[in-house]
């Protein structure tokens, strides 16, 4: 039950809102409070602003993803563009820290924008200590300890990794994504186990460094929340780069050497022998130590906290992004962030949940936004599709990645654009297009009529459109 704390001292620092967690949904959501007027302060745990996106998740991965590939283009793919020379080597420290460099840029930008936008950084860790009348109190511990107090109450906590029962995460043999962007030297054999983006779009980046890498999924698919025609694609494409993918396997244990590296206990089959393991099978939502029962919070059994329509949890809290569950995306945490803002200044915020976008940062990319095929297929929704292949496209050839297609999903009677599955080069910035059209209700003709630059990518876009009629051009 909700606890009624005396009444505040004077030493108490009171805001219109408190947010905990400074992740992309919570530090978009204070600096768009602060524009709206409000008195904000924004409490976070680690000494760097970011949350886990910015500090050990999107940002450092994609840095390592981008200097990864140029290393493996000048390896396999320079030469055939005329372009030679000799002593190429891997300067593995010197990659990781053009990665921190670039962490750290983006950190101390927040850190400034929170200055301009005079929202109140507060470093330490927030705990929720019940009600004092309308207002919710917070203890922090850390830095800037202290009592708080607010109108209103915004959780942004995030996620941390999962692990199976009975492995233990323990940063040396047995890493979860933060450690593997910071291995000491390339593997000789590393076990990731989770076909998931996060243990793709990792396994590729030390298997182009020169890592033997084998990928243990207990399904018998990968990227289980794609597209299946698309997922199939590119799991020929993965095995093709090397990737030993090891489909409906199920793990069971993990077994550590003294002298270093170890083995993976396989349900039915022999042990695999490895210098590392990736634990990748997804994200939990950090909930624990907030204080919740102090406010009348009780989380559901898989530890998320349930909300209203309007992000509400209790009286005066609220919470978003991967603590209330969904899509644990940080651009998802931001809308919901902005969202929630906005209705409690403004009276209005929406977020259309069907068409964010999500993408898989591996060589080629993976993007989609909106319905699947196999989920129009479940809901009875019938429909026509348009795909068209980047071998076909201009653009493609002349930059040479030519692998993986675009596909379109219409409404059958209404021609309205119900999801879009793009496997190829830049298929995150394609998406972008696509999640546009969507959102304003756009039918394929509509995508199909609207003129594309020539030579660009985005032609592959504008001839699935066509093909969902049957009259693409090129193809």
């Amino acid at each position: 039950m909700p606890q009624d704390a005396p009444a505040s001292p004077a030493d108490v620092q009171a805001f219109d809102l408190v947010v905990i967690g400074a992740g992309p949904g919570g530090y978009v959501a204070a600096l768009r409070a602060a524009q709206l007027g409000q008195s904000v302060a924004c409490v976070e745990l680690e000494p760097a602003l970011g949350g886990t996106c910015l500090r050990v998740g999107c940002i450092p991965s994609k840095a390592l993803l981008e200097s990864s590939e140029i290393y493996h283009e000048a390896q396999h793919s320079f030469a055939d563009r005329g372009i030679t020379f000799d002593g190429l080597a891997l300067d593995l420290p010197a990659m990781l820290k053009d990665k921190n460099r670039t962490v750290k840029t983006l950190t101390s930008g927040i850190a400034g924008l929170f200055k301009k936008n005079k929202v109140t950084h507060v470093s330490g860790r927030g705990t929720l200590a019940g009600r004092d009348g309308d207002r919710v109190l917070m203890q922090v511990d850390g830095k800037d300890a202290g009592t708080l107090s607010a109108k209103h109450v915004l959780i942004a906590t995030g996620s941390a990794p999962a692990s199976l029962p009975g492995i233990e995460i323990d940063g040396d043999f047995v890493t979860d994504s933060t450690g593997a962007l910071s291995y000491e030297s390339v593997p000789e054999h590393l076990v990731v186990i989770g076909a998931g983006y996060i243990g793709l779009e990792l396994g590729t980046v030390w298997k182009r460094l020169g890592a033997k890498v084998t990928v243990l999924e207990y399904l018998d698919h990968i990227l289980p929340l794609n597209d299946g025609e698309i997922a199939k694609a590119a799991e020929k494409m993965f095995r093709k780069q090397g990737l030993d993918l090891k489909l409906g396997t199920k793990v069971v244990g993990v077994e550590q050497r003294d002298g270093g590296g170890g083995q993976v206990l396989i349900e039915g089959g022999d042990p695999i022998e490895c210098d590392k393991v990736l634990m990748s099978v997804g994200r939990r939502p950090y909930t624990d130590g907030l204080g919740l029962e102090t406010v009348g919070i009780s989380t559901d059994k898989r530890g998320f906290i349930p909300v209203d329509e309007h992000y509400a949890a209790a009286e005066g809290v609220s919470a978003i992004g991967d603590v209330i569950g969904g899509a644990m995306l940080a651009h998802k945490a931001e809308e919901e962030g902005i969202a929630f803002v906005e209705r409690l200044v403004t009276g209005h915020g929406h977020i259309n949940y069907g068409v964010i976008p999500s993408i898989v940062y591996t060589s080629p990319e993976i993007a989609a936004v909106g319905k699947t095929e196999e989920e129009l297929k479940k809901e009875g929704i019938e429909y026509r599709k348009g795909k068209f292949p980047f071998a076909a496209n201009g653009r493609a050839k002349a930059i040479g990645h030519t692998e993986g297609q675009v596909k379109i999903l219409a409404d059958k009677t209404t021609d309205r654009v119900l999801g879009v599955h793009i496997l190829g080069p830049h298929a995150g910035d394609l998406i972008a297009e696509c999640a546009a059209a969507m959102e304003y209700g756009a039918s394929a003709e509509d995508i199909a009529r609207t003129c594309h630059a020539h030579p660009t990518l985005s032609e592959a876009v504008k001839e699935a459109a066509l093909a969902v009629d049957g009259r693409a051009i090129h193809f």
